[in-house]
């Protein structure tokens, strides 16, 4: 079957094409569009749809609309209770339901020649489950999790993979939502809801827990499968953060202890789940799923083998899972996902075109692995397209910015360049074979969604991926499904020594992650960066407004 998933209601609205169980093409529609998480998850804004990402999952395939099997929507309204009755204050929450109930129609407009009968809902939390449970490697008998603010009437779900099917086991009512919790204090300290809750999390490093006991009078498991957490007192327990504030330690105790009943109740869930199915492997998706500090503490303390997470844990990752639980519903077998890098990209040609047409210098020098781990020895600031852009929030060595990870002013360096607040750390790329006398935690980790201890002979020699809590959230790079990426670290090493590089994600603060080339150009263009490795070619700031004689001949430089 030939399907297309759409998430479109709350945020993050995505497509991905999934054609006979295999996963083809899948991105979010920030990507497109420019404007961070696609919109706001407002009521008003429920109707937008995904429109530039689905028109590109079909391009990539040669589909056109009138060619597809099934079209999924992650969201069922049948299944959708009036917000007063669920307990929340969501007085609009009504066009939320009418929207999707006209999801045919607004899809058929945005795809002409679309069959709007061939649009099916999914229930949210089902597709959130499948995201994860069908596109898990070895995870035909496992268990899943799924947790985020809301869906139709639940914030989570625990249910058990057997082969080609999903059994739910529990799901937890609204108004009871981790998620909700989660992003009420996001606001609370002066963050934007649904969007910047990552910053709580690395913000909870620098405070202690010491409003724990106070927090789980109102955030704790009920030991049947479910929890309880909402109405939280935040103004009692410390001041609100204006957004231009500076934070207080105040602030940071708050978010420790948030941090901590948030693990306390995940870890819970995960014994009850396991008490059920007693599987191997458990997979975990929904936007708390990103909480990659809470997912280490389950790996480490709960009672799975294995833990995999989706690296579009969010609503995005929805488009995938409807897609795939479709499939596999109609006999399909999902193939798991090999790598996140599901998005655009270009051929060399393209990527020479276009910059010529820029009218930039650059230079193709006979390995760019090398040009980039030299740059990097000599502590520039790199920026990295390669190949095919990442489903998800991570940059995962294809949209990247990399820096050497031994000088400790690398960290305040790469927060200026991206205009983030100085608390939040950035992460290390390493190879998969020297992870584990560097790092302790859960492994592989290829998609940075763990957190892991750094050795203490470690610390002083990669400072700027330390975090205050000597931790790093790493990714693994394994050679063969990452190749150039793997010979960067390779030379790079052989030069400094060090096996390890600094990757956090190309774009500056409020603004996606860089998708095509004159994304690329403009951030590289407009911040403080040394060097551009776009494909096989090298832009060098000190060369970027020197347009006369550009070439692009193998081994020579403009």
């Amino acid at each position: 079957m030939r399907i297309l998933g759409i998430n479109a209601l709350f945020h993050d609205p995505a497509a991905a094409l999934v054609i006979d169980g295999r996963t083809v093409a899948a991105a979010e529609e920030e990507r497109f569009s420019r404007r961070k998480h696609g919109k706001r998850p407002v009521p008003f804004s429920a109707w937008e749809l995904p429109e530039q990402a689905a028109a590109w999952c079909l391009r990539r395939a040669n589909l056109r609309p009138e060619d597809l099997d099934a079209v999924t929507y992650s969201y069922d309204p049948e299944l959708a209770r009036p917000a007063g009755d669920m307990g929340l204050d969501d007085p609009w929450d009504h066009l939320r339901q009418t929207y999707a109930r006209e999801a045919p129609g607004f899809l058929k407009a945005a795809l002409p020649g679309l069959d709007p009968g061939i649009v099916r809902f999914v229930p949210h939390h089902m597709a959130h489950a499948a995201s994860s449970a069908f596109a898990a490697p070895d995870a035909e008998d496992s268990s899943v999790l799924v947790l985020d603010g809301r869906g139709e009437r639940a914030s989570h779900l625990a249910a058990r993979r057997v082969r080609d099917e999903l059994e739910p086991l529990y799901a937890q009512d609204l108004p009871h939502s981790l998620g909700l919790v989660y992003e009420e204090l996001t606001a609370h300290l002066g963050f934007l809801r649904s969007s910047d809750e990552f910053k709580v999390m690395a913000l909870a490093s620098h405070g202690t827990p010491r409003m724990l006991a106070e927090l789980r009078r109102h955030v704790y498991p009920t030991g049947d499968g479910g929890f309880r957490a909402t109405a939280v007192p935040w103004h009692e327990l410390c001041p609100p953060r204006g957004a231009d504030e500076p934070w207080t330690q105040a602030h940071a105790d708050v978010a420790a202890s948030a941090q901590a009943v948030l693990e306390e109740t995940l870890l819970d869930l995960a014994r009850w789940l396991h008490g059920k199915t007693h599987h191997r492997v458990l997979t975990l998706a929904g936007g708390v799923a990103l909480n990659c500090v809470a997912n280490s503490r389950i790996a480490r303390e709960g009672p799975f083998s294995q833990v995999w997470v989706q690296p579009a844990a969010g609503d995005a990752g929805t488009a995938l899972g409807g897609a795939l639980l479709l499939a596999a519903g109609h006999g399909d077998d999902p193939e798991p996902m090999t790598g996140a890098d599901l998005g655009r990209d270009w051929s060399e040609a393209e990527l020479g075109a276009w910059l010529k047409t820029a009218a930039v210098a650059f230079e193709r020098p006979p390995d760019i692995a090398a040009t980039v781990a030299r740059a990097l020895a000599e502590n520039r600031i790199v920026a990295w397209f390669q190949g095919r852009s990442e489903y998800g929030p991570r940059a995962l060595g294809h949209r990247s910015l990399l820096a050497h990870p031994g000088h400790a002013g690398n960290l305040e360096r790469l927060n200026d360049v991206k205009g983030r607040e100085q608390f939040r750390p950035v992460a290390p790329m390493v190879l998969a074979d020297r992870a584990p006398e560097i790092f302790d935690g859960p492994m592989p980790s290829p998609y940075m969604l763990f957190v892991h201890d750094v050795a203490e002979a470690w610390r002083e020699r990669i400072p700027a991926v330390v975090h205050v809590d000597g931790t790093a959230r790493i990714q693994t790079v394994d050679p063969a499904r990452e190749p150039l990426v793997a010979r960067m670290l390779g030379e790079f090493e052989k030069l400094t020594g060090l096996p390890v590089v600094v990757n956090t994600s190309l774009n500056t603060a409020g603004r996606p992650m860089v998708d095509d080339p004159r994304d690329a150009l403009e951030c590289f263009g407009s911040s403080p960066v040394d060097l551009l490795a776009i494909g096989p070619y090298a832009i060098r700031r000190r060369d970027l407004f020197r347009t006369s004689e550009v070439q692009a001949s193998e081994g020579g430089g403009a």
